[in-house]
């Protein structure tokens, strides 16, 4: 399918795409604070940056974007028709990225937890997502 928009508008509209306090990032925050959890918000001098850092249970969340990072299964997770492979060498480089971020985080002695935009579609879904971090950092 040939794209209905011309290069620069199509460029307009991938710029705009935010790549911090994002919907599903900030619907996370919200009842993670409601749990009681406090934290800290993309720290720069950890690996990746992670979305959600919870300094006192050492412990960080990346919330993904289904599109971007490559949910496995997930029907947000397509690939364009045009500029495939332009398309798929990006998606690769943030799976190597994520990885790595990950790995390094881990080798620093911070548990990470990744939450896919998918999983925070709903409001039941947030509360689970939430609950189930909550109940595992306090196990810890």
């Amino acid at each position: 399918m040939v794209d209905s928009l011309t290069k620069s508008e199509r460029s307009e509209r991938m710029r705009r795409i935010r790549n911090r306090d994002t919907r599903p990032e900030r619907t996370l925050r919200s009842a993670l604070h409601a749990k009681g959890l406090r934290f800290r918000l993309h720290r720069n001098d950890l690996p990746g940056r992670p979305d959600i850092v919870l300094p006192r249970f050492c412990t960080v969340i990346f919330v993904h974007g289904c599109f971007w990072h490559r949910h496995q299964g997930c029907s947000i997770c397509t690939t364009p028709k045009s500029n495939t492979q332009f398309w798929q060498g990006k998606f690769d480089r943030n799976i190597v990225r994520d990885r790595r971020n990950v790995r390094q985080l881990r080798k620093l002695g911070w548990a990470v937890f990744t939450v896919w935009e998918c999983e925070l579609s709903s409001p039941l879904k947030v509360e689970r997502i939430a609950e189930r971090v909550a109940r595992r950092l306090r196990a810890r």
